[in-house]
């Protein structure tokens, strides 16, 4: 079978893209597959990519070429804000060649894409006909005009029935799908699947044991609830490691510098952070807004590690309480400590059963080679 997979890459390289160079990899193994990768910019070109991505004849015109030239028979869309723009999905449904569409944020239901403002969750666009309020709150990039030029584009392609022209929706989790479902959307549930991220396993290392610390790996900002974990360790004899880089870089280095329990380990190379996950007692995963499929909690689960997460969306139904991990109440710094405090106080027996059941259902769920089953069966649907 021929794929042919479309992805605009972000100005800094996330875990949408680590997805993508996934996916290609493994579908390699028994399929003829090609990217067509599209950039987004800075400054005024990347202003102008934005303007245009209402209707981007340029990037069209792109993936026809692409088509004709490639001939493939199925067309899978990851990210395409802002640098191809929704028109390619009616470019490829005029060339009747079916097309997947991976939902790695909520930005088809709201500018925001992540559903926070200011630190709290915002849901409000999900029941309007147009996210009105979340123009007033400047929810994308803190820019009146930019939040409601991209809440025009999705809802202008809405009325002209440009989402109604892909064939099948990939949401990571159970979770997103629900939302979808609560929203004015309008896109029948028939349409959408679930099919997880998932990871390989790490490099064997000479048996590394656990040792008596805590991790954090993730961007260092707001939404992943840094000053919710620097809170609850802060003025504790528990050990905790941070990994990671972004905007509250310079507070995660005052709090360490004032404690001594709090190590910044810097923006580490994934080889080192499976290093880490391997010898950590836990991962602490306090993220505040509704997260797609953290490959982090994932790679945790295949190195043995227990999580600690917030009780909030898809962490809520990948973490099982007290079975490969605990929940601990979102946003809420003492529901934190205390579990940090159980935790830490688990016989040794309970502690090796839970990384033994994380690791279980990391084969069960998130193993790479469970990952060809789920796309031959949405392969199968969609060509049928």
């Amino acid at each position: 079978m021929k794929i042919l997979i479309i992805h605009s890459h972000y100005l800094l390289r996330g875990g949408e893209d680590a997805v993508v160079d996934q996916e290609a990899l493994l579908l390699k193994q028994l399929h003829e597959v090609e990217i067509l990768h599209f950039q987004n910019k800075r400054g005024l070109k990347g202003g102008l990519q934005f303007l245009g991505s209402l209707w981007n004849v340029f990037s069209a015109k792109k993936v026809k070429r692409k088509i004709l030239e490639f001939q493939p028979d199925v067309v899978h869309v990851h990210n395409w804000h802002f640098a191809s723009g929704p028109l390619i999905f009616r470019t490829i449904n005029r060339l009747k060649i079916p097309v997947i569409h991976t939902i790695h944020n909520y930005r088809l239901l709201c500018p925001s894409a992540i559903l926070l403002h200011k630190d709290y969750l915002f849901t409000d666009s999900l029941s309007q006909s147009f996210p009105w309020k979340a123009i007033v709150n400047r929810v994308y990039r803190s820019s009146f005009f930019q939040t409601f030029w991209l809440a025009f584009i999705v809802w202008f392609h809405k009325k002209i029935g440009t989402w109604k022209k892909i064939d099948c929706y990939i949401c990571l989790t159970s979770f997103a799908v629900e939302l979808f479902q609560k929203s004015n959307f309008g896109i029948e549930k028939k349409k959408f699947v679930v099919k997880p991220n998932f990871t390989s396993i790490p490099i064997k290392t000479t048996s590394l044991e656990k040792e008596e610390y805590f991790l954090f790996v993730g961007r260092l900002s707001n939404e992943k609830g840094i000053s919710v974990l620097l809170n609850a360790f802060k003025d504790t004899l528990y050990s905790l490691k941070i990994a990671g880089d972004g905007q509250l870089k310079e507070k995660v280095l005052d709090v360490a510098k004032k404690n001594n329990n709090i190590t910044y380990l810097g923006n580490l190379k994934r080889e080192e952070v499976l290093l880490e996950l391997q010898k950590a007692t836990a991962l602490i995963f306090p993220s505040i807004w509704y997260e797609g499929m953290p490959m982090t909690i994932l790679e945790a689960f295949s190195c043995k590690t227990p999580i600690i997460a917030s009780n909030l969306g898809a962490t809520s139904s990948m973490i099982t309480d007290g079975v490969d991990g605990f929940h601990f109440e979102v946003g809420n710094v003492d529901s934190l400590r205390q579990t940090i405090k159980y935790f830490f106080e688990l016989p040794e027996e309970m502690k090796v059963n839970l990384q033994k059941n994380a690791y279980k259902k990391f084969s069960k769920e998130y193993d790479s080679n469970l990952q060809i089953e789920y796309f031959n069966s949405i392969f199968c649907n969609i060509l049928n």
